[in-house]
């Protein structure tokens, strides 16, 4: 299902707009860590924080987290919904503001190097996930990264696909030390791509199946913590081939981000290419 842009008309529907302080707070540590050389490269450091919601509260925090990255980043609060852009714009200040949109990411010409959409496609039909990000990815700048996450309410469980301006690059899935029993336990807050596609005979189904098989051969270092676990977990995941694109720094937050062709799903193979 493909979306025609008409001028003055935002691309998507109203959501839910339900949101908590800190809830993104894993996104945004990998947005601000191992993400920050496209927002210190940029010659516009725009992001772009899109649906975020019935209050702003994730947006200051990401203006704030990326501040320290970079002191002269703005960052453009989107929301479909006129009345949750009115209700933010007390927290407006220098380099923060909000304004009405959607996926067609309003901000007159400019190319963001960042857009970060959490907890909003999960809430669209399946079948529209890929023209969605088509039409974000289409307003990226050169090294912009859309970023399609989920998590839950307070956000202790969290995944993120991240497309860039040529498709869709990885999956990162991060989780608070004793807030799961086992890593598939995230399956219910996969990005709208993935969720309905944990089942036999799919990439992802396969990767959580191993992340489980790997945390269940670890066992034996629980008694060291769960971190040193979910590290050795990580490390016998990509002895075993997964293309892993990160390193034990990240692993040792509860984080791991595997290349989107190893979770991509059946069928879908350059489709957003």
């Amino acid at each position: 299902m493909h979306f025609h842009l008409r001028a003055g008309k935002p691309v998507g529907a109203i959501t839910r707009g339900t949101t908590n302080p800190n809830r993104l707070r894993r996104v945004d540590r990998w947005l601000a860590g191992p993400q920050a050389w496209r927002l210190r490269r940029a010659e516009d450091p725009l992001v772009v924080d899109l649906g975020y919601g019935a209050a702003p509260v994730t947006a200051v925090e990401l203006f704030g987290r990326l501040r320290r990255v970079r002191p002269d980043s703005e960052l453009i609060g989107i929301e479909i919904d006129p009345a949750r852009v009115e209700a933010a714009r007390p927290l407006e200040r220098a380099g923060l503001s909000f304004r009405q949109g959607g996926f067609e990411v309003p901000v007159a010409g400019r190319r963001p190097v960042l857009v970060r959409a959490f907890n909003v496609l999960r809430q669209y039909d399946e079948e529209d996930y890929l023209a969605h990000w088509d039409t974000v990815r289409s307003r990226l700048s050169e090294d912009g990264l859309f970023i399609d996450g989920t998590c839950d309410e307070i956000g202790r469980r969290s995944t993120w696909a991240a497309i860039d301006r040529h498709g869709p690059v990885s999956l990162s899935i991060s989780m608070r030390f004793g807030a799961f029993s086992l890593p598939s336990d995230v399956a219910e807050r996969l990005p709208k791509a993935l969720i309905h596609r944990n089942v036999p005979g799919e990439n992802i189904h396969r990767f959580l199946l191993a992340m489980d098989r790997a945390w269940l051969d670890a066992a034996p270092l629980a008694a060291f913590g769960a971190r040193q676990r979910w590290t050795a977990m990580c490390a016998a995941l990509a002895e075993a081939g997964w293309p892993l694109l990160d390193s034990p720094s990240r692993w040792r937050l509860g984080e791991v981000t595997v290349a989107w062709s190893a979770v991509e799903p059946a069928g879908t193979a350059g489709l957003a290419a």
